[in-house]
């Protein structure tokens, strides 16, 4: 009988926690996130931050070389010798002008660009353009 009284205030002191108690003088910081357009500096900046970020556009277009789509360099070259707006291609409201025969696999990238607001896709439009030469 002893030994499982032992056995059981053992027990029952190794499940014991010990209790830390927080210092209400402590402050926290809390930090608030207000979207893309608040972290960039310029339109520019805010395209560049889509298009490696949450537009995930770099895994298929690449600044200098084709990799399944065409470059940044061949984009922004072909729009703007056909005055076309990369904004409306984006929005799904204009026919493919530089790679006609990949527009199935861009189609499917359609719902990700339809749910951008205007000043992201128009930032997307300028960080191409800033790839002319």
């Amino acid at each position: 009988m002893k030994k499982i009284l032992f056995l059981s205030a053992v027990l029952a002191f190794a499940s014991c926690k010990k209790e830390t108690t927080e210092n209400p003088d402590q402050k926290t910081t809390e930090t608030y996130s207000e979207g893309e357009s608040a972290k960039a500096k310029s339109p520019e900046d805010l395209g560049k931050q889509i298009f490696e970020g949450k537009g995930n556009c770099i895994s298929c277009h690449q600044t200098d070389q084709k990799i399944i789509g065409p470059s940044l360099q061949e984009i922004a070259k072909i729009y703007k010798d056909k005055n076309g707006s990369i904004v409306t291609f984006l929005k799904g409201n204009a026919d493919p002008i530089v790679d006609p025969s990949q527009f199935s696999v861009m189609k499917t990238n359609f719902p990700v660009t339809q749910a951008m607001s205007d000043e992201e896709l128009k930032g997307i439009e300028s960080y191409i353009k800033s790839y002319l030469k």
